[in-house]
């Protein structure tokens, strides 16, 4: 019988089944991302007027805006088949994340950091209709918290597999 703890960590962390306490400290940074970009939005949508945007002379400012859209504003007024789309990409970070062969710390940061954008994004579409974005930089859409989460997830998840790889089917089962 093969020594589990002889293992280089990497292939250790991709032959354990079921929850980690890296999956737990995830899932509990995908929280307070949820809640931070909730609390975020909430603090727009009191403190300035729809259209809005402060400090006027920065280049980069707080605006009041809504998008009933995806990124970058495509889809606008789509937001039954955006709220269905997340679900199943929600569903499909979950799969991800119960995967063995994505067990990587990288790997599931990246996720979990989609998931939280995504849920982030979620609560807004199902409660108002439409998300709220409110950072602006010259030159570039408004976002959100949940946007940048997914942001940095995506570039986390292909970090991770570019420079850690998901493991391959094994020859020998071939």
């Amino acid at each position: 019988m093969e020594d589990v703890t002889a293992r280089k960590p990497l292939e250790r962390a991709r032959t354990r089944v079921g929850p980690t306490r890296w999956d737990a400290l995830f899932l509990a940074v995908a929280a307070l991302i949820v809640a931070a970009d909730q609390l975020t939005k909430w603090l727009v949508r009191e403190g300035l007027e729809r259209g809005e945007s402060w400090p006027a002379d920065w280049p980069v400012k707080l605006v009041h805006v809504t998008n009933s859209g995806a990124a970058f504003g495509i889809l606008q007024g789509a937001g039954p088949l955006l709220v269905v789309t997340t679900l199943v990409g929600i569903a499909a970070i979950v799969i991800y994340l119960l995967n063995p062969e994505f067990a990587h710390p990288l790997m599931r940061a990246g996720l979990a950091l989609m998931m939280a954008g995504a849920v982030g994004n979620l609560i807004d579409r199902l409660w108002k209709g439409e998300v709220v974005d409110f950072v602006k930089a010259p030159h570039f859409p408004a976002f959100n918290v949940a946007d940048s989460a997914i942001t940095i997830g995506v570039f986390v998840l292909i970090w991770a597999m570019l420079f850690h790889g998901v493991t391959e089917s094994t020859d020998a089962n071939s």
